[in-house]
């Protein structure tokens, strides 16, 4: 993703983003969902619950659920074992 790694950035929703609504630009999971999408990936991987209900929403915005799914990353590894 564009900002990964050491540029990467967290949601907000588990410090109660999930209910605000932005001021100026676009809202995170907007932003977080866009560049997701660009890597073209199937399975958006995430390793909190709020990240799940953030890049669902923003799929749902996007009008882009049959482009790509959210998981756990704990759903993964049960899918796997």
């Amino acid at each position: 993703m564009e900002n990964r790694r050491d540029e990467s950035f967290c949601c907000g929703a588990g410090g109660g983003r999930m209910w605000m609504e932005e001021l100026i630009g676009k809202r995170i999971n907007l932003e977080r969902t866009q560049q997701a999408l660009k890597t073209k990936a199937s399975t958006i991987a995430v390793a909190c619950p709020y990240c799940v209900t953030m890049f669902e929403d923003g799929l749902k915005d996007e009008k882009a659920e049959d482009r790509a799914n959210v998981k756990d990353i704990a759903e993964i590894v049960a899918e796997s074992i």
